[in-house]
């Protein structure tokens, strides 16, 4: 019986041994850790104190402490190189100041210049777009981006037509009729030329191009009366203008300039620019003591420009 025994009584010694063992193993584990952690807390404790604070114990800045500032070195900023689509700017402009490009030429695509520099889509339309503001380049929707020409100088106070100002300044003029229909006069066009409702006139839509660029958008109201022939006229080949100073010579003009921000229509018709705004003459004329058109004149804002000189006698 007592051998017997012996073997239960040694184990369950082994096991509390190997218990205690455990304990105390796992006690000193904690023991260490803990020690460790304190450490940790006192030195991070000690970093967070030595940092200057920024502000009081009640919320306030400290008067004799005070953050010290980053020192750069003088040509710290002209280490930094250039952003990449200033990179694009600056070569296409020296293109075009170099006269490797002319007014008129495309330039290379977003995608041409997304492979010919290396840079994302992104950079070559931020370069694009930014030069179309600065108005080096004008953007035309499916075709790419131009070097623009120089703007347009148009005159206030002499009536000129406008097909012989473009040819006078060496482009190709040409005009795309949108419209010109006989209507009858409602309240809005009677109030325009001044006459009653139900009046005979004819309405005129034209978009006037230079060097294939839109540069004027034309709508025009004229009194049928003054020019019967009108609607039958093909504005292509003779301006509004031309046709009007030979039927109904002129005797009084009135001009009205401003700048405004284009309808959906004018937009498109003008291949405008996001946010680009225009100039919109409104212009009057008389023959024969009546008043015979009501035109407004809309050019791109980006794209023209108006003077006007005269003398003055004493």
């Amino acid at each position: 019986m007592s051998a017997r025994l012996t073997t239960p009584e040694r184990s369950l010694s082994s096991v509390s041994s190997r218990s205690h063992a455990c304990f105390s193993g796992s006690r000193l584990c904690a023991i260490s850790i803990s020690k460790r952690l304190e450490n940790t807390g006192a030195n991070l404790y000690r970093r967070v104190m030595d940092f200057p604070s920024r502000t009081s114990g009640n919320g306030s800045r400290p008067s004799n402490q005070s953050t010290p500032a980053r020192r750069s070195r003088p040509d710290e900023k002209e280490d930094q190189p250039p952003h990449r689509y200033a990179v694009i700017k600056q070569r296409i402009c020296d293109a075009v100041r170099d006269g490797h490009l002319k007014p008129g030429d495309r330039v290379p695509s977003e995608a041409e210049l997304v492979e010919q520099f290396d840079v994302s889509r992104m950079t070559a339309n931020r370069a694009l777009r930014e030069l179309q503001a600065a108005g080096v380049l004008v953007r035309r929707a499916g075709s790419g981006s131009f070097v623009a020409e120089p703007k347009p100088i148009g005159q206030m106070i002499e009536i000129r037509n406008i097909a012989e100002e473009i040819r006078d300044r060496g482009h190709i003029y040409r005009a795309r009729v949108v419209q010109n229909d006989e209507i009858r006069a409602n309240a809005e066009t009677a109030a325009l030329l001044q006459v009653p409702v139900g009046t005979r006139l004819f309405h005129s839509i034209i978009v006037h191009h230079e060097a294939e660029f839109p540069i004027q958008l034309e709508e025009r109201f004229v009194l049928a009366s003054a020019a019967p022939d009108y609607g039958k006229i093909d504005f292509t080949q003779m301006t509004p203008n031309e046709y009007l100073t030979r039927t109904a010579p002129l005797e009084r003009v009135e001009h009205r300039v401003r700048a405004e921000v284009p309808d959906a229509q004018t937009h498109s018709m003008l291949g405008l620019s996001e946010g680009e705004p225009v100039l919109r003459m409104t212009r009057r004329t008389w023959s024969h003591s009546r008043l015979v058109s009501h035109a407004w004149l809309t050019h791109p804002g980006s794209r023209f420009e108006l003077s006007a000189a005269f003398s003055i006698d004493d």
